[in-house]
């Protein structure tokens, strides 16, 4: 593909950026598991390879009973946020991270990232996730209690009163608000933004970048999900607004928008241009696991992605996914470009367990040029 050939030069000629952005707002400790199958000894054991397999030992359990052993991995930072965070610090990005790392003290796992950002306002505690991770996707089993007491009233408190939201807000070229559905007052948060903080921000020559996750709504109802719609398509008032989107999501929110999808031919193209004419915005981006898709001024972008079979580590592939789609849009690349970028950082991601830095994703895109990454 002319694109992944094209990108390693790009982004060598757009190497010396000076980027700030604002990412938030959860936090969580994510311990990466997995769920036992067989065990040995103490030390050694097989897992249960697949979402499938689990579900077949789940239902032979309906009506007696179980047990099911989590094995940790190791321990990590997590959350939509602070992945996001993380591989865009990693970018070399100035970032201002706002959200749950742990109060009165910084939870462990964030110590790293939060001694590299610009600057760090935390809210709160982070939530827990157990991240049970399998050959066909994972299973994220999550303790969500802190979330509750992020709220519009202690997210201004936190940045000193709408003038200090404004400020913030101000100083970077990317805000990114992420994980809706498990932070319950998000909606209210963008409402106090909108309507309060909007008359604060000066009027820009080139408008900033907001970028948002909605994080698997689907547990969300259909008037709480059309309700985050029509608040992200009201940030265009003052920002370009990107909404990324995996695929079940792309779908799920289509059907809430009673979009004819066609049973065959591309599928994902109808969803991806249907929800860009329905919501208005700048960007709608789809990423599934094996490419991606965005639609911007209307015209519609798509790329195959370097696709790993068995992948180290899956959780926060699509946050690094979106990193790397990001800074393209703000180092100005073109969209496909941008796509690719993306790509090639969860590419990168889901083989090594850790964020790309900038010469490590180049090196990356020479090598899927070359047909030598690997599964």
């Amino acid at each position: 593909m002319q694109n992944v050939k094209s990108l390693p030069e790009k982004l060598k000629e757009k190497k010396s950026f000076n980027l700030s952005m604002m990412i938030g707002f959860d936090g969580f400790v994510d311990e990466i598991t997995h769920i036992v199958d067989k065990r040995m000894d103490h030390e050694n054991y097989t897992k249960i390879p697949t979402i499938a397999k689990f579900g077949e030992r789940m239902s032979n359990a309906a009506g007696l009973s179980t047990n099911v052993e989590f094995a940790p991995v190791y321990a990590k930072l997590g959350g939509n946020g602070p992945i996001l965070a993380n591989a865009l610090i990693e970018y070399g990005v100035s970032l201002t991270y706002v959200g749950l790392l742990g109060k009165p003290s910084i939870h462990p796992v964030f110590e790293d990232m939060v001694e590299k950002s610009k600057a760090i306002y935390s809210l709160g505690d982070p939530g827990h996730t157990y991240a049970c991770e399998f050959e066909d996707g994972k299973i994220m089993v999550g303790k969500h209690a802190t979330l509750r007491d992020l709220t519009w009233e202690s997210f201004k408190e936190s940045l000193g009163g709408l003038e200090g939201i404004a400020k913030v807000m101000v100083e970077n070229t990317l805000m990114g608000m992420v994980n809706w559905t498990m932070i319950t007052h998000m909606s209210a948060i963008w409402e106090g933004i909108i309507e309060e903080v909007f008359p604060l921000l000066p009027e820009r020559t080139k408008k900033p970048y907001v970028f948002f996750d909605l994080a698997d709504p689907e547990k969300r109802t259909k008037e709480d999900i059309l309700h985050a719609m029509r608040l992200i398509s009201r940030f265009e008032e003052k920002f370009h607004a990107i909404l990324g989107l995996n695929e079940k999501e792309a779908f799920h929110i289509a059907n809430l928008f009673e979009i004819e999808i066609p049973e065959d031919g591309d599928r994902l193209k109808t969803v991806a241009t249907g929800l860009y004419e329905k919501m208005g915005i700048y960007c709608l981006l789809v990423h599934p696991v094996r490419s991606a898709c965005c639609v911007i001024d209307g015209k519609y972008y798509h790329t195959e992605g370097p696709y790993c079979p068995k992948p180290v580590l899956t959780t926060g592939a699509g946050d690094n996914f979106n990193a790397g789609f990001c800074l393209g849009l703000t180092i100005g690349l073109d969209p496909l470009l941008a796509l690719t970028l993306g790509v090639c950082t969860s590419g990168y991601y889901v083989r090594n367990a850790h964020s790309p830095t900038y010469d490590q994703v180049i090196q990356f895109a020479q090598k899927w040029a070359e047909g030598k990454v690997d599964g």
